[in-house]
C-alpha cells in the first residue's frame, strides 16, 4: 500500500488524504499516513479501534464503561478469565468485524469446544470478555478533529449476535426521529468521551453499545470508520440528504452541515432459512400490499443466490415515515411476512 500510494503521488504530483472504509484495512492506512505525513488517523490511534482488547484496554483507562476482558494466550488464561467473570461469556478474535468466529459461551464443555478450534497463543491470541445483557444499538459520530459534531443512533432488534446464533430469526435496524431523546443523554456523553479517548479524528465513527436493564449503558466495540449494514443509508433518508456525498465532503475538506431529522427509518434484513441456494422468496406481494406506502429502497433476494452467512442475510427493504412507532410496528410486520428459502 505504502509502495502504491507512492507510484500514485509521483504520477499526480502529489497525494492530499487517505481515505478508505473498511475495517481491515484502518491500520494499513495509519501506517502510510504515518510516514508519508498525511492528514487523518495515525497507526496508532487506528489500533486502538482495530486490536479489541487494546480498545477495551483505553476505554476502562478512560473511566468509559466496558465489558471486562482477557487477551487470552493460552488455555490456562481463558479459563482463568472464565473463573474470574463466571459464565456466559464471549469469545472473538481481537482483530474481528461483523460478528465473525464470536461466540457466546456457556458451559465448560462449550468452552473448550473453542479453544479446541481456535486455541489461543502468544502469536494468535483469542479474546474473552463478559457477556452484556440489555438492548443494543449502535453511535454513529462525525468528528471534526477531535470534537463530535453530530451524531445519529439505531436500535438492533434482536442483537447480531443472537441473529447469528438462531438462523430462523430476521434481525431489523431502526433508526428512531426522536435522535435527541433525553433517554439517549448517558449515551451521547459515554460516546463522545470514548471517541476522544481512543483518538477519533476527522471522520464517520461506528460504536456499537448496549443500554442494560438497569438503565445505564455500556460501550461494545467502536470503528473508525462509516456503519455499514445499510446504516449510512438510513441516515439520508431519516434527514432527506445524500449522506454518502456529506461523508465525501467531509473526509476531504473538514466540513459538514448538521441535517435536520425529518423522518424515522428502519431495514428489515431478509435471511435465507435453511440450506443451499435461495430457492423461493414468499409473502413480497403481500409486504407491497401492506408495506408499500412505506418502502423506499428494497434488493430482494433473488433465485439461486448463494447465502451471506451474515446478519445482513441476501437482501434488505428500507421503510420510512415521520412515526417511529409506525415504522417499528412496520418492520415486525415485514419480517413476519416475508420468507427466503433455501434448497
Amino acid at each position: 500500500l505504502l509502495e502504491g500510494v507512492r507510484g500514485v503521488a509521483g504520477q499526480l504530483g502529489g497525494i492530499d488524504r487517505l481515505i478508505g472504509t473498511l475495517e481491515q484495512l484502518q491500520v494499513p492506512l495509519g501506517f502510510v499516513r504515518d510516514r508519508l505525513g498525511l492528514e487523518g488517523l495515525g497507526e496508532q490511534a487506528a489500533m486502538n479501534f482495530r486490536d479489541k482488547s487494546r480498545m477495551k484496554s483505553v476505554l476502562r483507562a478512560a473511566g468509559v464503561p466496558c465489558a471486562r476482558h482477557r487477551l487470552a494466550t493460552s488455555v490456562e488464561e481463558a479459563f482463568a478469565f472464565v473463573a474470574t467473570v463466571g459464565y456466559p461469556v464471549v469469545g472473538k478474535p481481537p482483530d474481528g468485524a461483523g460478528s465473525k468466529a464470536t461466540y457466546r459461551i456457556e458451559t465448560e464443555e462449550q468452552l473448550r469446544d473453542v479453544l479446541q478450534s481456535m486455541p489461543p497463543s502468544p502469536e494468535k491470541p483469542y479474546m474473552f470478555e463478559e457477556f452484556m445483557t440489555g438492548e443494543e444499538h449502535s453511535f454513529d459520530a462525525i468528528n471534526i478533529g477531535s470534537e463530535t459534531v453530530w451524531h445519529s443512533l439505531t436500535h438492533y432488534s434482536p442483537t447480531p449476535l443472537h441473529v447469528i446464533e438462531t438462523p430462523w430469526i430476521q434481525w431489523t435496524v431502526l433508526l428512531p426521529r426522536e435522535v435527541d431523546h433525553p433517554r439517549y443523554d448517558e449515551i451521547r456523553r459515554v460516546g463522545k468521551q470514548a471517541l476522544r479517548a481512543l483518538g477519533m479524528g476527522t471522520g464517520l465513527s461506528h460504536m456499537e453499545w448496549f443500554q442494560r436493564p438497569d438503565g445505564s449503558v455500556a460501550v461494545s466495540e467502536v470503528g473508525a470508520r462509516p456503519p455499514g449494514s445499510q446504516i449510512c443509508s438510513l441516515v439520508g433518508y431519516a434527514n432527506d440528504i445524500d449522506f454518502y456525498g456529506a461523508w465525501g465532503r467531509l473526509v476531504t475538506t473538514d466540513s459538514f452541515t448538521k441535517p435536520e431529522r425529518k423522518y424515522a427509518v428502519g431495514c428489515a434484513y431478509l435471511r435465507g432459512q435453511g440450506e443451499g441456494r435461495v430457492a423461493r422468496v414468499l409473502g413480497i406481494d403481500e409486504a407491497r400490499r401492506d408495506l408499500g406506502h412505506l418502502i423506499v429502497e428494497a434488493k430482494l433476494p433473488e433465485v439461486g443466490q448463494s447465502p451471506s452467512g451474515g446478519y445482513d442475510g441476501e437482501g434488505y427493504v428500507i421503510l420510512k415515515h415521520p412515526s417511529t412507532d409506525i415504522v417499528e410496528r412496520a418492520l415486525r410486520r415485514l419480517v413476519s411476512l416475508v420468507k427466503v428459502e433455501l434448497a
